[in-house]
């Protein structure tokens, strides 16, 4: 899978969280100053040819939806993430953010019972 931009990445989170629309509907997403119609467009346009995104016509307007899920593009950063600063070690990784965000036992229990939580969902 191809790694996006910012910009690329801005729009496919707003594409991610309206599942379809025109440029127009994007562009109503962004925040301000909004770029001009015709970058949202082209970055549309970028997303399509990189397989993220795909349209239907609807009379002269296209509809654009991602082909990409949100879980799998974030599983891909974050093991690229991994592999390029952590070496792979996902316990590296934890390891760093646990000292740089001072971190204390009492968040990681409770972030560790969310875990558990998710995992007996499954």
């Amino acid at each position: 899978m191809k790694q996006l931009t910012k910009a690329e990445e801005d729009i496919m989170k707003i594409l991610w969280d309206i599942n379809e629309g025109g440029v127009v509907s994007i562009l109503e997403q962004l925040p301000e100053p909004k770029p001009a119609y015709n970058t949202v467009s082209t970055i549309v346009r970028i997303l399509e040819d990189k397989g993220f995104v795909n349209y239907r016509k609807e009379g002269r307007i296209h509809i654009y939806f991602p082909l990409i899920k949100k879980t799998d593009y974030s599983n891909q950063s974050i093991n690229k993430l991994i592999d390029g600063y952590f070496q792979g070690s996902f316990k590296s990784m934890v390891s760093f953010f646990i000292k740089k965000n001072d971190i204390s036992i009492a968040e990681m229990e409770a972030a560790m019972k969310e875990i558990n939580k998710d995992e007996k969902k499954k």
